[in-house]
């Protein structure tokens, strides 16, 4: 069975990044996160990670389509194109 909440070092390692890329992804809204507990920790959802993914993988869908972006775009730029 799997967490329901994964920390920002779990994200980091499941998306094969840096942490500071995926503070990157949170601090944009790109990736869905809340901050709990005294501290304030970050902790993303399963779920948000894995709607992430998706949105990433159908953004590069539609770049080889040539319907979003161009030559130099990056896939985060590709998404919230999508998105908007």
């Amino acid at each position: 069975m799997m967490r329901r909440f994964l920390t920002l070092p779990d994200v980091a390692e499941a998306l094969n990044i840096s942490m500071s890329q995926t503070r990157a992804l949170i601090k944009t809204g790109d990736l869905e996160g809340i901050q709990i507990g005294g501290r304030g920790q970050w902790r993303v959802e399963e779920a948000k990670l894995d709607e992430y993914i998706e949105r990433q993988y159908a953004a590069q869908r539609e770049s080889r389509a040539g319907t979003t972006g161009g030559a130099g775009t990056s896939v985060e730029d590709q998404a919230r194109t999508a998105r908007s």
